[in-house]
């Protein structure tokens, strides 16, 4: 079976999507994209989003590229 290629990640698109991370601490294993942060200036480009811990609803503030990294995290809840 051929490798299928995922999608390309959108700042834009990504609110309310869901996520496994590839090595949980605290039991914190399946996050929710709660907000993507607007920068300052409207034309400059998005670079954060926050991440909530279905768990514990703990949130973190990553750079919404690392999302892309498939050795941290996972699309969708896995």
């Amino acid at each position: 079976m051929p490798f299928k290629k995922q999608n390309p990640l959108s700042p834009k698109k990504l609110l309310l999507t869901k996520w496994t991370a590839t090595h949980p601490t605290h039991k914190r294993k399946h996050f929710l994209v709660s907000k993507v942060i607007l920068p300052e200036l409207p034309e400059q480009a998005i670079e954060y989003v926050e991440l909530e811990a279905v768990f514990d609803q703990q949130t973190q503030i990553i750079r919404w590229r690392e999302l892309g990294n498939a050795e941290i995290w996972l699309q969708g809840w896995v």
